[in-house]
């Protein structure tokens, strides 16, 4: 669709004051799908504004994932139901669900929130990052330093604000997955309102839902990874992509495309980051340059990053995993802009300034104790 003009909102605090701002402003509804509710610390803010907006007579519709929800998250709902919020839980489990939350596959990570129907948002900032001192530093006389190798504490993640026809769209994937989740119905409010084109960019909106073992986004993906002729910047999470996407990034390698990935260094998902290392030698012996963010785990890497021949993008809430692509509710935007493809790439940039890229020979010299582990868990990387 065209006509659009959306944003890129890097980290927390930028993505908090966007956020903030339309929920300020909104008067006649907001609706909100998060996979992660929080009121302690970061999210708190968040949270009385929209009671006071719901206070102030704007009909707030939350839609949350309760296998993601904290363990506080009881309080917290029943003081948003008290203060007048519509809430919706996806699928809500049984009182023994605590013992397997591990296990259980199906889970809704999607950030989205819909202002007025007019401003839309995605992306996979929560209510946990939002305000986490330190995800957005800055120097000594205020200006903001380059990303990533100067971040300290801090989830490097992003977000986007979305106006134009392009809402139309975000807003019935919200009201679907309401009405298939919810004995309850939405409240009146007008929530298509006319949308004429405000600005420029060219954009389409690709969901999945929980279990449908089809994600669109990895279809757009594959074709555009096939048809790519100059480069190929991806950020992947410590889950591996799925075969095809694998066979994919080695093809296009092999047809002389510059193929870079940006991977995480350290996460507590030491399992599923090692079934991913497992396949890091077959990417490297295709001439494919890996990077590995020198990560904490108090400062994982969650940007969701792909820039095309600088034309092609995207940005959201799913990863280029396998599980993204199987199990989880997901949603991203596939943008075709050459501007918002350089600041993705710009971010990219910034990021790979402060990893450290992997080389093929010392990597195919790694000692026999590092390289079992990792053949291991990539032989179950379905299970982890």
């Amino acid at each position: 669709m065209g006509g659009n003009r959306i944003e890129l909102l890097q980290d927390g605090p930028e993505t908090a004051a966007a956020l903030f701002a339309a929920i300020d402003a909104a008067r006649d509804h907001i609706n909100i799908e998060s996979g992660l509710v929080e009121a302690d610390g970061p999210g708190e803010e968040l949270v009385q504004r929209l009671v006071a907006r719901c206070r102030a007579g704007v009909k707030v519709n939350l839609l949350f994932d309760s296998l993601c929800a904290p363990a506080a998250a009881p309080d917290l709902f029943l003081r948003l139901r008290r203060a007048g919020l519509t809430l919706c839980e996806r699928q809500p489990p049984p009182r023994w669900w605590q013992w397997l939350k591990p296990a259980l596959p199906l889970r809704d990570p999607r950030q989205l929130m819909v202002v007025d129907g007019r401003i839309g948002f995605l992306g996979g900032v929560d209510g946990i990052k939002l305000c986490r001192p330190g995800s957005s530093p800055r120097n000594g006389d205020g200006t903001a330093p380059a990303r990533a190798h100067e971040a300290a504490a801090g989830c490097r993640d992003l977000h986007v604000r979305v106006e134009g026809p392009l809402v139309q769209r975000l807003q019935r994937l919200f009201i679907s997955r309401w009405q298939r989740h919810s004995f309850t119905s939405l409240p009146l409010a007008r929530y298509h309102p006319p949308l004429p084109a405000v600005g420029t960019q060219r954009a389409a909106l690709a969901a999945a839902d929980t279990g449908h073992r089809r994600d669109p986004f990895h279809g757009a993906l594959l074709a555009a990874i096939g048809s790519a002729r100059e480069s190929v910047w991806l950020t992947t999470a410590h889950r591996a992509p799925p075969p095809r996407m694998l066979r994919a990034l080695v093809q296009a390698a092999e047809r002389g495309v510059q193929v870079q990935l940006l991977l995480p260094g350290r996460t507590g998902f030491r399992l599923p980051l090692r079934a991913w290392r497992f396949h890091l030698a077959r990417l490297l012996r295709a001439g494919v340059q890996i990077h590995e963010r020198q990560d904490t785990q108090d400062s994982p890497l969650h940007g969701r990053i792909c820039v095309i021949d600088g034309v092609w993008c995207s940005v959201g809430s799913s990863q280029a995993d396998w599980r993204s692509v199987v199990h989880d509710a997901e949603a991203r935007l596939v943008v075709l802009d050459e501007r918002f493809a350089q600041q993705l790439a710009q971010v990219f940039r910034d990021d790979v300034a402060g990893a450290r890229r992997i080389d093929g020979e010392d990597w195919a010299r790694r000692p026999f104790w590092q390289r079992v582990p990792e053949m291991l868990a990539g032989r179950v990387e379905s299970l982890l």
